[in-house]
């Protein structure tokens, strides 16, 4: 079995950041990035050094079958779902970054919100044609696991897609 695929830098990023050290929780790592054999396998390694604790870090992803090429920021990949984070991490991530939108800041307002509709739409990839709503099998985490358990009507493509196409709009008025 092979390494789950980062289908971007920016999916790479983002996995790295909502997973800190194992030792004193920080998330501040300076990352190196470089292509490696790994088990027989290639795949995209990342290494730094916790600058919480001196722990040094690793992560192996997989690459994709099909480079994604950015298509703006943020480019979290390609049509496929994420081997990476489930659609309940992808969420927590959209709401995250929109409840932190500043007021007085036009373009980080811009950025946290493309960030927040990026996200959203990284759920709704996971539903299959001909599907209402995201499949229980796309929740493997215990972050997803307890968002989908709390609130499991936000995991219904009709109100998933209300709230891309919102923060979408969102983004072209701070253009």
């Amino acid at each position: 079995m092979g390494f789950a695929v980062a289908r971007t830098r920016d999916e790479a990023h983002l996995y790295l950041d909502l997973n800190p050290c194992e030792q004193c929780g920080s998330v501040e790592t300076t990352w190196s990035r470089g292509l490696v054999v790994a088990d027989g396998e290639h795949a995209d390694r990342y290494a730094g050094r916790c600058q919480g604790c001196g722990a040094e870090r690793e992560f192996l992803f997989g690459l994709p079958a099909r480079p994604v090429v950015p298509a703006g920021y943020p480019t979290f990949g390609g049509p496929e779902p994420s081997e990476l984070l489930d659609a309940g991490e992808w969420l927590w991530v959209a709401d995250l970054s929109a409840g932190n939108v500043p007021v007085d800041d036009a373009a980080e307002a811009r950025r946290a919100l493309s960030i927040a509709a990026a996200a959203v739409e990284e759920v709704v990839k996971f539903i299959r044609p001909g599907d209402d709503a995201v499949p229980e099998t796309a929740f493997w985490s215990d972050r997803g696991l307890e968002l989908l358990a709390v609130e499991p009507g936000r995991f219904d493509l009709d109100r998933l897609l209300i709230v891309r196409d919102t923060y979408r709009s969102l983004v072209a008025e701070y253009a």
